[in-house]
């Protein structure tokens, strides 16, 4: 499915654009003019985390789920905790956001990496942490990434990164292919969301 034919949240509508027409995120730095998609802005992330602003669209989260888009081995890790009736926490912190729900259904059907098993970045995001060592060049998504809802997240902003946890799954939207989920979309936007 083409970008264009993917219905925006009017959030989503009113983000700067990048040259091809695609909205750029609210965490996404800019340089030269130029948004760099496989990065993530410290100082808006941070502002989005404090602020509790949706890291696509900026706009207010109300209190209550957020949701992610999630990649292929903590998709499994997941959907296989649900399957055996176990909890499931991240305990390793992550550089993404949250964000709404129509936002992050949105951004999975969008974003070319996070839409197909077969994508693969255009771009590395190397941090001197190493907690981007996976974000290379030429890595492919893999398969069954996800949309999953939390039931809130916690954050510590360091020196050098802002570092999220999720807490309890509310809600775990598997896809191979992430069009699985524009039947979901026009619903939440439906709901004025």
């Amino acid at each position: 499915m083409r970008f264009e034919s993917v219905p925006m949240p009017q959030s989503v509508q009113d983000r700067p654009r990048d040259t091809r027409g695609y909205p750029v995120p609210a965490i996404t730095p800019w340089e030269g003019g130029q948004p760099q998609f496989a990065l993530t802005d410290y100082d808006r992330s941070a502002n989005c985390a404090r602020q509790r602003l949706c890291s696509v669209c900026n706009v207010l989260m109300p209190r209550g789920p957020v949701w992610r888009v999630v990649g292929g081995p903590e998709s499994a890790a997941i959907g296989e905790a649900l399957a055996a009736g176990r909890p499931y926490r991240n305990m390793a912190p992550t550089l993404e956001g949250p964000g709404h729900r129509a936002c992050m259904l949105y951004a999975s059907m969008v974003c070319p990496y996070l839409a197909r098993p077969n994508a693969r970045r255009g771009t590395s995001a190397q941090t001197p942490d190493g907690m981007t060592s996976h974000v290379v060049r030429g890595a492919v998504r893999g398969s069954m990434g996800a949309v999953v809802g939390f039931a809130d997240y916690e954050f510590a902003v360091t020196a050098s990164q802002v570092a999220f946890r999720f807490l309890d799954v509310v809600e775990f939207l598997p896809h191979d292919v992430a069009d699985a989920h524009i039947d979901e979309l026009r619903a939440e936007l439906a709901k004025g969301r």
